[in-house]
């Protein structure tokens, strides 16, 4: 009896050892397990899984940053493992091996390959488990013991910005850059970098710690500073010192500087916080278009950088993908008359547009004051980045995309409207008597004044020419609030422009006309209106397409090259009355752009000033307009804005520019 319960009590233990050892992991599970975690990059539990001989030769902190640090720096993505095939006999043995498969996205370029693991069989603390021999090939195959992996990449080639004759207003070109061989300094070594860092306008402190870098040996190139290629003088003066050299290094270069600054923007090294937000497309060292059509077309310009993924050790390639290289940006600019127009604003603040009137192509977009976006790039002279940083002006800032109270230029449009609406006639005259007019009482004080009280009779070509706020105040309230309000939406007001430089959108009022007055005064320019210069030359061309406003654009492009905007906005009657009286605006003495006489000129156009001020009864500051077309070429329309007319002859101060521009 004894030996049955004896026999019994051994097989029940034989049983629940048997049990036990069945619920251990097979070396299939134990790799799965492993292969999920590092499917999931959990580098900490996957270490928990290593054997006893691999946790010798690698601390758990080592393991976690070496699998952390390389798939970041490679960029790391869509990371797949998985196990080939596995003999379930092998876990008899105290070693097998499982082959897994390895596919993942890097920076550059898909990257797959196969492995095969080593599991022992381990025991510790009374439990027995399969653990993995583990070691760098499981990162990357070709990856050995004691050897890193270097990611590089391989910036591409910027793309070109150029004009509508192929004049490159942004373009990579070679430049000297000056650097300095410390064994060949001589005698007179701290002599000759007080000298050298003179003329490169650059601390002597910054040039001796660059020297003093732990690579820097007595015949290494230490360099300094790149060089603009036409400071000429600098690169002489540099390299007559002893040890001075130069080498011709790629650069991006802005030969118009600040006559196209806020046309082309600049480009600048990526911010650390930048290249957070796009590591793909980007290095350490890699340059980003900031403003301007350098940001606007970043994407086009920069095109794709390369990437390649080595062993440094071995100088085995994991992975390369080649840099695709920029595109070339062609604009319809004209850098001629870009640069007359800068130099005409140069000494003041304010905003340019030249247009073609005939196809809406955009010759010129100035706004002034300006800088030189190479300073970017080369640097600046001392105290000019305070300076110009310090400008109430804000020569950083573009003018020509903002929008402005239009003053007297508007009063085309409203008539315009006001034709189109019936509410006026080309010949019919309006009754005005005395130099000011309101419609009423319930105006209370409050009172439109024009110039002159000279005419009595206005029609609208002489309302055009003498500027008669009383004609335009008129006209706005007879077509009416929602009327009007139409009318200036189908010239583009409160629409966003579709063009290829951002631009402001205009408005019409800060919430809606609400008022007699405030329709009153939108009808002569003095409202809550605003427009930029852009829109406003953009509004003209309709005066030279029968009615019809066309869309400027910036960008060549194939086919027809006219689009237009808003159709019949005018009647091709009203137009060609407007435009006769935008002729003596100019051409008669009574017109306000009559003077300075201009012989030869065949030109139509409209002043304004417009008054900034936050009460009625205070004297603001002035803002001069000219907007003109040549209405016998049709070639050229030209809107400029200048602040801060009021000591220089209000618009009579922008006229003279503009006329310029036209002989």
């Amino acid at each position: 009896m004894k030996n049955k319960i004896l026999h019994l009590f051994m097989v029940i233990g034989f049983l629940l050892l048997a049990g036990a050892c069945s619920n251990e992991p097979t070396a299939k599970q134990s790799m799965d397990q492993y292969v999920d975690k590092w499917n999931n990059r959990n580098f900490e539990e996957m270490y928990d899984q290593l054997s006893a001989a691999t946790k010798k030769s690698i601390s758990k902190d080592d393991f976690i940053k070496r699998h952390q640090t390389i798939y970041e720096q490679a960029g790391v993505s869509d990371l797949k493992v998985s196990i080939v095939d596995q003999n379930d006999e092998d876990d008899k043995k105290d070693v097998t091996t499982i082959p897994y498969k390895v596919s993942m996205q890097t920076l550059a370029g898909p990257v797959s390959f196969k492995g095969t693991a080593k599991l022992v069989k381990e025991e510790k603390d009374g439990n027995t488990s399969w653990n993995i021999n583990w070691n760098p090939s499981f990162i990357f195959s070709q990856l050995k013991k004691g050897e890193t992996v270097k990611v590089s990449p391989k910036e591409p080639v910027r793309g070109t910005i150029y004009d509508r004759n192929d004049k490159a207003l942004a373009m990579n070109t070679e430049v000297p850059e000056i650097g300095v061989v410390p064994g060949k300094l001589g005698s007179n070594k701290e002599q000759t970098l007080k000298k050298l860092s003179q003329f490169l306008d650059i601390e002597l402190a910054d040039i001796e710690k660059q020297l003093s870098a732990g690579w820097v040996k007595d015949d290494s190139f230490v360099p300094l500073k790149k060089v603009r290629p036409d400071q000429t003088d600098i690169i002489k003066k540099a390299t007559s010192l002893p040890g001075v050299l130069k080498q011709e290094v790629v650069s991006r270069y802005y030969p118009y500087k600040e006559k196209a600054a806020h046309l082309t923007g600049y480009i600048r090294p990526i911010t650390k916080e930048e290249l957070k937000q796009n590591k793909e497309n980007y290095g350490d060292h890699s340059l980003l278009g900031i403003v301007g059509l350098e940001h606007i077309y970043e994407k086009t310009l920069r095109g794709k950088m390369g990437w390649t993924i080595t062993i440094p050790e071995s100088r085995a390639t994991i992975a390369s993908k080649d840099a695709k290289d920029g595109a070339d940006i062609k604009t319809v600019i004209d850098i001629q008359k870009q640069e007359q127009l800068f130099n005409q604003l140069k000494d003041d603040s304010g905003a340019a547009v030249a247009l073609d009137p005939q196809t809406g192509e955009t010759l010129a977009l100035v706004s002034s004051p300006s800088y030189d976006p190479n300073g970017f790039l080369f640097g600046w002279k001392k105290g000019e980045w305070e300076k110009l940083n310090k400008d109430d002006a804000a020569p950083f800032a573009s003018k020509f995309n903002k929008t402005y109270a239009p003053g007297s230029t508007i009063k085309p449009i409203t008539a315009s409207i006001g034709l189109k609406n019936g509410v006026i006639k080309p010949d019919e005259e309006k009754s005005i008597i005395g130099k000011e007019w309101q419609k009423d009482s319930s105006w209370g004080g409050y009172k439109v004044t024009r110039v002159s009280e000279r005419l009595s009779k206005v029609n609208l070509e002489n309302a055009l020419i003498t500027s008669d706020n009383i004609y335009f105040a008129q006209t706005a309230i007879d077509t009416g609030a929602d009327r009007f309000t139409e009318g200036l939406k189908s010239f583009g007001f409160e629409e966003k422009l579709n063009y290829e430089f951002p631009t402001s959108t205009s408005s019409i009022a800060n919430d809606k006309i609400d008022s007699d007055i405030l329709l009153a005064d939108s009808g002569y320019g003095q409202g809550q209106m605003l427009m930029s210069p852009l829109h406003l030359a953009a509004t003209y061309t309709a005066f030279l397409n029968q009615g019809d406003m066309l869309k400027p654009y910036l960008i060549k492009k194939d086919g027809d090259k006219k689009e237009i905007w808003h159709e019949g906005v005018v009647t091709a009657e009203g137009a060609d009355t407007i435009t006769k009286g935008l002729k003596g605006v100019v051409e008669d003495q009574r017109g306000s752009a009559f003077r300075p006489v201009e012989k030869g000129l065949t030109i139509a156009g409209k002043t304004g000033t417009a008054e900034l001020k936050k009460k009625k009864d205070e004297k603001g500051k002035e803002n001069g307009w000219f907007t003109a077309y040549d209405y016998k070429n049709k070639d050229l329309l030209i809107t400029m804005i200048i602040e801060d007319v009021s000591d220089r002859g209000g618009s009579s101060y922008v006229v003279k520019k503009v006329k310029k521009m036209f002989k």
